[in-house]
């Protein structure tokens, strides 16, 4: 009795053997193809036994990429999969095939190609320093992005405030470097600029505004840098263009890093291209000082004078 049963659990496994297989794969076509992904597509019959898939992508027939397995089950019939697929170069064909594996082997589906689209191109434009101090060169740097960006030529355009005229070029288009970037130089304006960037034709494509703000240039002086605690020092200097009646203040630079005002006054005439402030403050410790000046026009901005460190000396 034992050794028909024995015969029995053994003809019993070698019939469930028999009707397992390794997965039955199809790789299918792919689709919601953007510039950098693409929705792979398949079906995987697990004839009856658990079973995992994944894709293989790449830009040859070695691929060199794969996804993260995915369950198929161990169902006996077809059942379609799909995953999608991100972080592609855009307008690049890539070769891809669906694999399978269970316990009786790995099956591959036929290669299939996709090529990703074209990356629309985009512009952004930024001004270091910004703001500037009048009279002082500036420099917009931007990147052109998308499919087709080296080599591309690109106007930059201003139009100054009030910003009420029309975006004008300036000088000659320059031709984008090969990864999209591009340069200009900005000689001293006379105030505020808004500055946008466009390609050349065929096709216009233009950046966001970008507007640089002139400051007021501030030197600042004093006229002791160390002195008894109580003592008042004279901080006074000039204010390029020239306003008369700005409102300024001295500010002291706290232990918390903060600015706080401790005295304020308002500019006064020097001449056609300067005015000039000055206002005597008492120092109680040793810190770093600032002056601010407040422009109420818009042509040009408010604008902080040097850091000057004042000290005070100690009793002997």
């Amino acid at each position: 009795m034992f050794c028909a049963a024995a015969m029995l659990v053994a003809l019993l496994s070698l019939t469930a053997t028999a009707g397992a297989a390794a997965p039955a794969v199809s790789t299918g076509a792919a689709k919601g193809v953007e510039s950098g992904a693409v929705t792979l597509t398949g079906s995987v019959d697990p004839n009856g036994e658990a079973t995992t898939y994944y894709w293989e992508y790449g830009t040859t027939r070695r691929y060199g990429s794969r996804t993260a397995d995915g369950s198929a089950g161990r169902g006996g019939n077809p059942r379609r999969v799909e995953l999608r697929v991100e972080g592609l170069a855009p307008n690049t064909r890539y070769n891809y095939r669906l694999v399978a594996s269970n316990p009786s082997g790995v099956r591959s589906g036929e290669n299939r190609t996709v090529t990703t689209r074209r990356q629309p191109l985009g512009l952004q434009i930024s001004a270091a320093p910004n703001p500037v101090v009048f009279g002082a060169p500036s420099t917009v740097v931007g990147a052109l992005t998308g499919t087709g960006n080296g080599g591309r030529q690109v106007v930059l355009q201003q139009r100054p405030f009030p910003f009420t005229a029309d975006f004008t070029d300036m000088g000659n288009p320059i031709v984008t470097d090969q990864n999209g970037g591009f340069s200009f130089p900005i000689l001293p304006l006379p105030g505020t600029t808004q500055f946008r960037a466009r390609t050349v034709e065929p096709g216009n494509v233009f950046s966001d505004v970008l507007t640089l703000g002139v400051a007021a240039r501030i030197g600042t002086q004093v006229n002791d840098r160390s002195v008894r605690r109580f003592r008042r020092v004279r901080f006074f200097g000039t204010v390029t263009p020239a306003r008369v009646g700005a409102p300024f203040e001295v500010q002291r630079k706290t232990g918390t890093g903060r600015w706080l005002v401790v005295a304020r006054g308002f500019t006064s005439r020097r001449g056609d291209t300067s005015s000039k402030f000055s206002k005597r403050v008492r120092v109680t410790r040793t810190a770093k000082y600032r002056v601010l000046v407040h422009m109420l026009d818009g042509p040009i901005v408010s604008g902080f004078g040097r850091d000057v460190g004042v000290a005070v000396k100690r009793r002997r």
